[in-house]
């Protein structure tokens, strides 16, 4: 309770520079890209500065998690999973801008990944800004650009995890160069980029030596009045890591003890990827879809293909509207008309959402898992989030076709 009345007192701070309703579009993009989207209300004042020479805003976000199954006979053969209470994460957030140098913005993150119980590096790098060419080039580690679900910071997505297909095919983050633009009518917003491993080499998400990312938005309604409607396709080459390649990705759960997925490590050359995505906003409802499919060059295992992907959809019981940037093809934070702590409900947003993965191909066997998805997300405020979440999925794989019931619930909060 003393955590809540110290954000109480910032929100009420704060509340008089907010306006009611938060605008359901953002035309604003920087290095930190979805991961410096700041809460429209500041919780406090103290972590800005404005200098000559340079800018700095501080942020954080920390995510809390509980988990909890219930298992069938042959899922308690295919995975070991059992109840966990633990930190999910917390991150540092660097980011600002160079009066002098205008064009130029930075960002720094770090944070301290729960899972593995180490700090790692997360967005980190420089972005230029090209007016005259209506886009930017970002240099350093950032995500890819394949997949809007993975290009948004995950404490901004509408289920607390990302699919299972998604997770297992595309890393968090790549080091290299990436050039986010669009066509003066905004109706077409397009990223490429070039990732490289050289700094990589000990990080979880290292898969490939390198890869080519290209992915290109469709805005047919942009600049009406009309409902957002995105649509994209996106295409991804990467060699493979050191000659061999794997895709695995747990439950839908962060904190799961198995994966319930995994080809485990193959001989390989590359692998191409193509994914589609639909996204349509009228107003608290929205529906979407992206789905991937993964033809991988190893003669040795008899050249396989991988698919998955998943179909959402979410609606905000109190009115709010998501938010959708613009300039970077992705959606961001819901923030609440009226906060909890300023005597208001709060954003209550619904969800469901059925993933679907096959990781079974050639002499692969990596097995096939769908699940489908509700959950409550009770956003108190721009800075605190609480998830509630149920979920039934069922694996096939060892010969095996195993259920299992998912419990969870994550507080998170962010500055």
């Amino acid at each position: 309770m003393a955590l809540f009345g110290a954000v109480a007192q910032g929100e009420e701070a704060a509340a008089s520079q907010a306006a009611a309703t938060a605008p359901a579009l953002d035309d604003q993009l920087d290095a930190a890209e979805a991961d410096g989207v700041e809460p429209r209300r500041q919780l406090v004042a103290w972590n800005h500065y404005q200098g000559p020479y340079f800018t700095l805003r501080v942020g954080a976000g920390f995510g809390y998690d509980y988990s909890a199954y219930a298992q069938d006979a042959n899922s308690k053969q295919q995975m070991t999973l059992s109840p966990v209470a633990a930190v999910r994460d917390f991150r540092l957030l660097l980011k600002g801008r160079f009066p002098t140098i205008p064009r130029l913005t930075y960002t720094l993150g770090y944070m301290y990944d729960g899972s593995a119980k180490a700090w790692r590096f997360r967005q980190t790098g420089l972005m230029v800004d090209v007016p005259e060419l209506l886009g930017g080039f970002f240099i350093g580690r950032t995500k890819e650009g394949f997949s809007s679900n993975k290009i948004m910071v995950g404490y901004f997505t509408w289920t607390g995890e990302r699919a299972t297909m998604n997770e297992a095919l595309i890393p968090i983050l790549a080091d290299g160069i990436k050039w986010t633009g669009r066509i003066p009518s905004g109706k077409l917003v397009y990223n490429v980029g070039y990732f490289m491993d050289e700094l990589s080499q000990t990080e979880s998400f290292n898969k490939n030596d390198s890869q080519f990312v290209g992915r290109a938005v469709w805005l047919p309604n942009a600049g009406s009045d009309k409902p957002l409607l995105h649509l994209a396709v996106e295409g991804r080459f990467a060699e493979a890591n050191n000659g061999q390649l794997q895709y695995r990705s747990r439950p839908e759960v962060f904190q799961a003890q198995t994966y319930a997925i995994d080809t485990g490590k193959f001989p390989a050359n590359h692998a191409n990827a193509l994914g589609v995505e639909a996204y349509y906003r009228p107003g608290s409802l929205m529906f979407g879809m992206e789905y991937f499919l993964n033809k991988v060059s190893s003669q040795q295992t008899d050249n396989p293909l991988f698919h998955g992907g998943e179909v959402f959809a979410a609606y905000l019981f109190t009115g709010e509207v998501r938010p959708y940037n613009t300039r970077g093809a992705f959606f961001e934070a819901v923030s609440p008309a009226r906060t909890v702590f300023e005597g208001g409900p709060g954003a209550w947003e619904g969800v469901l959402r059925f993933s679907y993965t096959d990781l079974d191909s050639g002499t692969i066997q990596g097995g096939k898992f769908w699940r489908i998805t509700p959950m409550v997300s009770w956003y108190l405020s721009d800075n605190v989030r609480m998830e509630f979440t149920y979920g039934y999925g069922v694996l096939d794989r060892f010969g095996l076709s195993g259920a299992t019931q998912f419990f969870q619930t994550r507080l998170q909060i962010l500055l």
